[in-house]
């Protein structure tokens, strides 16, 4: 983990991201300074993630976790925090499969690209960085949730559509965390 960015939505609007830098252990390694953009230097006067646990700790606690191919986030976050389980998982990524059959592709640039969710987001933010990821995402379920012609979905109805049953989901409006 070399950056998390948490976004609250909570009544169906998105608040201010609130996001870290993150120390790693070992150096940060060439596929993740292609991929991130970012570098042992940016992150030589970072916290650790033992620094910032108990605040990320709180902000996750009982909240339910969004992210765009939420399995990537979670492993990351289960190597970081040991035990760290979230009160429920939205994958964007399975919604929109489930929810926008047939597009060439499902990837989170593809849909923030179709859907213009990047507009008006600061010019210093960029894909793959923890902030930008965590809006875009925020984003996407806010759209995927209100603007395909089926009326509002309830976080119920979205628990639905990324594991398909309604038993196991009877989920009021909660707030919701979104974490990269």
């Amino acid at each position: 983990m070399v950056e998390v960015s948490i976004v609250a939505i909570k009544g169906g609007l998105i608040g201010q991201p609130r996001s870290w830098l993150v120390r790693p252990p070992r150096p940060i390694t060439s596929m993740v300074r292609r991929f991130h953009k970012i570098t042992d230097d940016q992150v030589v006067d970072a916290p650790t993630v033992a620094d910032i646990e108990a605040e990320l700790r709180q902000a996750l606690s009982d909240k339910v976790f969004v992210a765009h191919n939420a399995g990537v986030d979670l492993g990351v976050l289960g190597r970081a925090l040991p035990g760290f389980q979230p009160a429920r998982v939205v994958d964007t990524l399975k919604i929109a499969r489930r929810l926008l059959p047939g597009r060439d592709s499902y990837q989170l640039g593809a849909l923030v690209d179709a859907y213009g969710l990047a507009r008006g987001l600061p010019a210093d933010l960029a894909p793959h960085r923890a902030t930008y990821d965590a809006l875009v995402c925020a984003r996407l379920l806010s759209h995927l949730a209100t603007s395909l012609g089926r009326g509002p979905l309830r976080l119920a109805d979205l628990l639905d559509a990324t594991v398909g049953t309604a038993a196991t989901n009877s989920v009021a409006d909660e707030p919701a965390a979104t974490l990269f």
